[in-house]
């Protein structure tokens, strides 16, 4: 994990941002704000091989910017880096240089919600969740194990299927007990999650995207009042090893 902070960053943490590896492809999902550092402490920028992106809000993929930039502005600039996302998702960062400048540093990919797909070794398929902006969630599965991430999301009747028999299931949980009104169809709460969590029978619990200044203790005790699995914070330095 290089974070799991929602809305922005708080001290030495970082947004949204997950690096998947296997069989040597690093599949980098959701590049939110401060997440470039974090990955650059564990691999090149030139090596990230794909982006996957659930939505537009900058704390799922400002850094991507800077991402495209490193890579760009090498001596010897890698082939263009393809990024798969939601139509007109990236515009606003894609637009943050001149034109032209990034053009040959990456290859936009549109996403479908329904689409299966396939990413180097990852087989991922796609569901459309509810969110103030167009988001998708995405499975993925390599070697006989799955990963299931939502992105950010409110209610929605898709998420079972996302999350069904996943050995992790990586969930958005912005409040620890309870989503503000203005907000309960656009976003989850950590006992949201463990509900869900329980329902689809997945193997592992990561809770994402808690808004800074949330107790981690109390959104892990949240989401263990209805999972009674493995309980975790996507934080900065977390690695999963679902090989094992």
């Amino acid at each position: 994990m290089l974070g799991g902070c929602g809305a922005w960053p708080a001290a030495g943490q970082a947004c949204s941002g997950y690096l998947v590896a296997h069989e040597g492809f690093r599949l980098l999902v959701d590049p939110g704000y401060a997440t470039l550092p974090r990955l650059l402490e564990r691999t090149g920028a030139e090596l990230v091989d794909a982006v996957l992106i659930s939505h537009g809000h900058a704390d799922h993929c400002a850094d991507l910017h800077p991402l495209l930039r490193a890579r760009r502005f090498r001596d010897d600039p890698p082939s263009a880096l393809p990024v798969f996302a939601l139509a007109g998702a990236l515009d606003p960062v894609l637009a943050l240089d001149r034109p032209g400048l990034l053009e040959n540093a990456y290859a936009l990919r549109d996403l479908t919600p329904g689409e299966s797909l396939a990413i180097g070794p990852f087989e991922i398929r796609t569901w459309a969740l509810p969110h103030s902006v167009p988001n998708v969630g995405v499975r993925l599965r390599a070697s006989g194990t799955s990963l299931a991430y939502t992105g950010d999301t409110g209610p929605s009747p898709n998420l079972l299927p996302l999350a069904s028999g996943a050995d992790v299931f990586l969930a958005e949980a912005s409040y620890p007990e309870r989503v503000p009104a203005d907000s309960e169809r656009t976003l989850s709460s950590a006992v949201d999650a463990g509900e869900t969590a329980a329902r689809a029978g997945v193997g592992r619990l990561v809770l994402t995207h808690l808004l800074p200044g949330t107790d981690p203790d109390v959104a892990t005790a949240a989401a263990r009042r209805a999972f009674d699995g493995d309980v975790s914070i996507a934080q900065p330095g977390l690695a999963i090893d679902l090989t094992g």
